[in-house]
């Protein structure tokens, strides 16, 4: 039987670092003790059993801790992106119904008379202030049924607003241990924590290097050059990314006492590119590169062993720990070696839904296909992906963001690495825009490596577009293409589709 997720802090060695950063180092035993005293606090607000409780907050040793108090006083934790403004977090108080806020004095101020009407705010230091207290309360361990909801996390919302993906005790801990098992991580790992904590895959990075009894560096950055600071500042030996951070990091410069303990390097949320994994070598010699692959509605889905790499850079994988994948046809039945199929994900880390939205729940949480030796309910993503006769899988494009062009269904993926092999280009984003003979063009987004100054665009322009004429077909040629100083990203690090579709509406400069 799994845990509760606030047995946590119960699995390192209790003198052992839990957490480091600029506010101090916390061993095991007082992230315990944190824990306890703060799931009595909350225990003491009044509040009923299984209330949601969001938290607008940047990263740092609250906000790393609240989850586990939270999950200990029996309530349901919201984070919030410390990135978001008013609308959106107004939008995810008044959905999850949450009954307090924690956060800043000048966040808070931001805030207008609706937003959650019902909502207590609660500032930052009474949280400090509870977890440097020495006496006081401490409420022990809970007993919490592993199934029961723990957690509401909001999607980045690329297609409409964002939507409550309700994790339980058991989601979060089968994680980390997943995570933990596959990337081999030990007692003497130091994770970065670089990603919002408010993404699965960011508030897992804690999760996972705690179950190993490792330490977690939460770190919010401005710069490039201030991860490799950290890192070499605090013997990082673990770092974890999505692939616009990587072409951020490659651009920067990792000394050698940056790179003395590193050990691996894991990617999510985007497809490694070939030029990209060959620049990620380049800048770290020796590191293990971990391509993974999943989505928040079932947290992580595949991993693709570091020796697998270079003879497959393509691939996501296989199935982590404890996650079953497959690959169906339009009727369920799972399709052949080299046949492309929707992915569906099966097993105990599929979460429990969305929050009261029974119809989307509908239709991405079904019955699992025959097939599938889990049984129970699956995960249908509307992913597309094939399956080769080693078993190893390869992602072709996300439903929403495939291109619908003369009849042709088109990976914008397959543009972007096309485009990311001519030198100069350092990012890519393809995009399908209403074309009234084609259906969608191709609109193509790059950004020119930081080495380039503005007056070489037009070279630039001038190599993209003679590479990708001799490297793609015809109906893959980009209708248009736009450079630009900086492609924007959602509050989870990746590229922001709706943000560049906004874009394609306007005129080029």
């Amino acid at each position: 039987m799994i845990a509760p997720l606030d047995h946590l802090p119960l699995l390192g060695k209790s003198d052992a670092p839990a957490i480091a950063g600029k506010a101090g180092t916390i061993s095991y035993a007082e992230m315990e003790a944190m824990t306890g005293r703060l799931a009595a606090w909350l225990t003491r607000q009044g509040l009923t059993p299984g209330s949601r409780i969001a938290a607008w907050l940047p990263k740092g040793q609250a906000a790393a801790i609240l989850p586990l108090a939270m999950a200990r006083a029996g309530h349901v934790y919201v984070p919030v992106n410390p990135l978001l403004k008013r609308a959106q977090v107004a939008h995810i108080l008044a959905d999850s119904g949450a009954a307090m806020l924690i956060s800043q004095a000048a966040r808070l101020a931001t805030l207008e008379p609706g937003d959650g009407p019902a909502v207590r705010l609660i500032y930052e230091p009474d949280v400090d202030t509870v977890m440097a207290l020495r006496d006081g309360p401490v409420l022990p361990p809970s007993d919490a049924d592993p199934d029961a909801l723990v957690e509401i996390l909001y999607t980045s919302g690329s297609t409409g607003l964002p939507k409550g993906v309700m994790l339980s005790h058991a989601n979060l801990m089968i994680g980390a241990r997943s995570v933990a098992s596959y990337l081999s991580l030990a007692s003497d790992d130091r994770t970065l924590a670089l990603l919002p904590l408010s993404f699965d895959y960011g508030q897992n990075q804690l999760f996972s290097t705690w179950w190993a009894g490792g330490c977690a560096v939460p770190l919010d950055y401005l710069l490039p050059g201030h991860v490799a600071k950290a890192a070499a500042t605090y013997g990082i030996t673990t770092l974890a990314g999505v692939p616009p951070l990587w072409v951020q990091l490659v651009e920067t410069n990792w000394p050698a006492e940056a790179r003395a303990h590193l050990r691996r390097l894991t990617n999510s949320g985007g497809a490694l590119t070939r030029p990209l994994i060959a620049k990620l070598r380049a800048t770290f010699p020796g590191v293990d590169i971990v391509a993974m692959y999943g989505l928040t509605e079932a947290f992580r889905s595949t991993w693709l062993p570091p020796a697998l790499l270079d003879d497959h850079p393509t691939s996501i994988g296989m199935a982590i720990p404890d996650a079953e994948i497959l690959v169906v046809r339009p009727d369920g039945s799972v399709t052949a070696d080299d046949e492309a199929g929707e992915l569906v994900h099966c097993g105990p880390l599929v979460a429990k839904g969305y929050w009261q939205n029974a119809e989307k729940t509908a239709e991405r949480f079904r019955p699992a296909p025959a097939a599938s030796l889990h049984g129970g309910t699956a995960v249908w993503s509307g992913d597309t992906a094939v399956r080769d006769a080693d078993g190893l899988l390869s992602f072709v494009a996300r439903e929403d963001a495939m291109i619908k062009s003369a009849g042709n269904r088109i990976s914008p993926a397959e543009i972007e690495e096309a485009a990311l092999a001519v030198s100069g280009v350092a990012e890519a984003c393809a995009l399908g825009i209403a074309d009234e003979r084609l259906g969608q063009a191709i609109l193509l987004f790059v950004r020119a490596d930081a080495a380039l100054c503005e007056t070489d665009a037009e070279i630039v322009l001038d190599r993209l577009s003679s590479s990708l004429r001799k490297s793609l077909p015809n109906f893959m040629q980009p209708k248009e293409i736009r450079i630009l100083k900086a492609i924007p990203r959602t509050p989870n690090g990746k590229h922001d589709r709706v943000a560049l579709a906004a874009m394609a509406m306007e005129p080029a400069e």
